[in-house]
């Protein structure tokens, strides 16, 4: 549906051009959305996935384990958004402190993005509200010690920014100028919380994905945060009881789709198609994710069984297991600290589960009792980084 353009544009000079900034209306959007045929019945099949995927979530027996390498994953993938080239791999390996395969400033990016989104859920949990001010908390903990960390962190932006092109005149977009952040960034906060507006809550997180992105209230990590906030709302909503659900690969894959989407929205004031794009998204990562956890269950459970038909040994092994399973990638030492087992034992256990536990150790260099493990949770970290 096309509306007029859904904000005003502000004229201002800077280097002797005039720049346009885009000024986006508080929400929810006016005219009203108009919820028809092939829209409600993608909202309706989203929220249905998303159910599915809460429900399997509630039941895994470890659910942290799934937690685990997809809260890593999604800190990957959304920083790889962003030009980064960390893998999966490398955020473990460096979380063990062991050298990462990329520049380091590729890995401590996306490990302050996992440190940002464990912050942002631990203070929901303690009743903090979803506000500017959290946000601001958030932005903090992504952008300190990290390539960002000279661009405020942590405070909305006192300059302006662009999107594209190599100054404002001829940027693709140009966000709201500074002075009018604080103000914008309040309306999207009354948005979040209104109780009288009768929208969905994942209606909502898409309204409030497009304005954040559009307001752009940061020097930097904009684009992070705002995937994050999908997240965040959803959880403090109740809607997923744990952060299994992230739209960063289905947003890199339509990036094209993606970014046109955004300008329509602001041009023409098409939220349906937006709403429509990102609904869809809601459901196939939702789906997706569902899949991969019943997945890794059925993984873990096989193992477990192998492991206890090994005789004697079957006591440690699984001891040995269940620490494997809590972190893919570990050492020997941590091994021994999470079991009780000593060296040898614990070496034993590890080498006596058959040929999916007998990946060689990975890079290390410590001594070879420090020598870092790689175990059947390679298979765990495949499964969780596939894109199909």
């Amino acid at each position: 549906m096309k509306r007029s353009p859904t904000g005003r544009y502000e004229l201002s000079g800077f280097g002797g051009e005039t720049v346009r900034a885009f000024i986006p209306a508080p929400l929810p959007p006016d005219p009203p959305l108009a919820f028809e045929g092939n829209l409600q019945r993608t909202l309706e099949l989203a929220a249905l996935a998303v159910g599915r995927l809460d429900g399997v979530a509630t039941l895994l027996p470890e659910k942290y384990l799934c937690l685990y390498s997809y809260v890593r994953k999604e800190a990957v993938l959304s920083s790889q958004i962003e030009g980064t080239q960390s893998s999966l791999s490398d955020l473990l390996l460096f979380e063990l402190d062991e050298a990462p395969g990329v520049p380091l400033d590729d890995v401590v990016e996306v490990s302050n993005y996992v440190a940002a989104l464990e912050h942002g859920l631990a203070r929901l949990r303690e009743g903090f509200p979803l506000s500017s001010r959290l946000i601001r908390e958030i932005h903090g903990v992504l952008l300190t010690g990290a390539r960002g960390s000279g661009k405020m962190p942590g405070e909305f932006r006192q300059s302006r920014n662009w999107i594209g092109g190599s100054r404002p005149a001829n940027a693709a977009f140009v966000p709201p100028p500074h002075a009018a952040v604080p103000e914008c960034m309040g309306a999207l906060e009354r948005f979040l919380h209104a109780e009288d507006d009768g929208l969905a809550m994942l209606v909502r997180a898409g309204l409030a994905h497009v304005q954040f992105e559009t307001i752009h209230p940061f020097l930097d990590g904009n684009g992070r945060l705002g995937r994050l906030l999908i997240t965040f709302l959803l959880c403090h909503a109740g809607i997923l009881s744990e952060p299994l659900l992230y739209l960063s690969l289905y947003f890199k894959r339509n990036r094209a789709a993606y970014y046109e989407l955004l300008d329509r929205v602001r041009r023409d004031g098409d939220w349906e198609a937006w709403l429509d794009f990102f609904l869809d998204g809601v459901r196939v990562t939702a789906e997706s994710a569902a899949s991969t956890a019943e997945r890794l269950a059925g993984m873990f459970q096989m193992d477990r069984a192998k492991v206890a038909s090994t005789g004697r040994r079957a006591g440690s092994g699984l001891r040995v297991h269940d620490a494997l399973k809590a972190r893919p990638i570990t050492s020997l030492t941590a091994i021994c600290t999470a079991t009780g087992l000593s060296f040898p034992a614990a070496g034993s256990a590890s080498a006596s589960r058959g040929p999916r536990w007998a990946h060689p150790p990975c890079r290390s260099s410590a001594s070879r009792l420090e020598s870092t493990v790689s175990a059947h949770d390679l298979g765990v970290i495949d499964e969780v980084s596939r894109t199909d």
